[in-house]
């Protein structure tokens, strides 16, 4: 009893030592951001109400503003980030060779891109699904209908195997014109190449906006695969992925918890506990992530919480008016759920 007793007891020292030379060792990629005062994060080419930028070249959009709430985590700034426009077939690469810190570009979540690229996702802040997009004139009313179209597509995206699955299930017939970029794929659509469109389908919603007449085109019913989209990291910076992953479940729990950006100061004389650990009154919840205790206030005070976000870019405040479903809080009946900070 005696041996077992003092091999445990090393055991458990040796893991407190590891834990502790982890917990002091801490990222790698926030000192980098750090030293060069400015956070990279790998975005869309241009996809409205996601990543897309302005006249100005000022960006907006549900990915671009989670590396704002990154940027003020770390700086107390939204804005000191370098934004960097990826095609689908780049962007994995681009955060793999370390040109870019994050990608938040409505990246699909899957097995393989997570244990064969080294690659974390950090959550999902937007539950997504694939769709189709027809011409109205067609009289097109469902996705079974499309037997024998011709569907533009996306190279190097989940969505070329969800047709080609959702076809063959079908036993029906379809074909391909497919294009690298976004854009292209787009234009193609409009300009009559194909029958029918297909992306994700929050992706169907913000290009219809930069069709030559979108009323004239409709999206249908079927979704036709689970697509959970959220931010990506590298491998080997466990303090990085909890740092970027926290930011999102910040927006969250404030969003739950009744804070805004227009009363989070407000917010800081609560007397509920919960608010106050968020915010940095109660506890200092930033140290372990190499952050200041008002790191969640900062957050929330320049970019807002994760139902303010969602409704200027994507929601009943944008051109998309997309509808929470899925992405409706928890307590809502949607899927957006986050662990406390405590």
């Amino acid at each position: 009893m005696k041996i077992v007793a003092t091999i445990a007891a090393a055991a458990f020292a040796l893991g407190g030592l590891a834990t502790g030379a982890q917990a002091q060792s801490g990222s790698k990629t926030l000192e980098s951001i750090k030293q060069k005062g400015f956070l990279t994060c790998g975005v869309n080419t241009g996809l409205a109400g996601f990543g897309l930028p302005d006249d100005k070249g000022n960006w907006t959009g549900l990915d671009v503003e989670l590396c704002r709430g990154i940027s003020a985590a770390i700086f107390n700034d939204p804005n000191k980030i370098r934004f960097i426009p990826l095609s689908a077939k780049d962007r994995f690469t681009a955060l793999q060779s370390g040109e870019i810190d994050v990608l938040s570009r409505n990246g699909t979540w899957t097995q393989s891109r997570e244990a064969e690229l080294g690659l974390m996702w950090a959550g999902v802040n937007y539950y997504d699904g694939q769709g189709f997009m027809v011409r109205k004139k067609l009289n097109v009313a469902s996705a079974l209908e499309l037997n024998g179209a011709s569907i533009c597509v996306q190279q190097g995206t989940t969505t070329e195997l969800n047709m080609a699955d959702f076809f063959r299930s079908k036993g029906m017939k379809y074909e391909v014109v497919a294009f690298a970029d976004i854009n292209e794929t787009v234009k193609a659509y409009d300009s009559g190449r194909c029958d029918a469109y297909t992306t994700d389908a929050s992706g169907l919603y913000g290009s219809r906006l930069k069709l030559v007449n979108p009323d004239e085109h409709v999206i249908l019913p079927e979704i036709i695969s689970k697509e959970p989209l959220g931010p990506a990291v590298r491998q080997g910076d466990d303090n990085w992925f909890h740092l970027v992953r926290w930011t999102h479940y910040v927006m969250l729990n404030a969003e739950e918890l009744g804070v805004t950006r227009a009363n989070v100061d407000d917010m800081l004389k609560s007397p509920n506990p919960e608010v106050r650990r968020l915010l940095g009154v109660e506890g200092d919840f930033g140290k372990g992530l190499g952050l200041t205790r008002d790191w969640a206030f900062r957050i929330v005070k320049h970019v807002g919480n994760y139902g303010e976000v969602f409704n200027r870019n994507v929601g009943d405040g944008s051109p998309l008016k997309i509808k929470r479903g899925l992405n409706a809080l928890w307590s809502q009946g949607g899927l957006q759920f986050a662990p406390p900070v405590r």
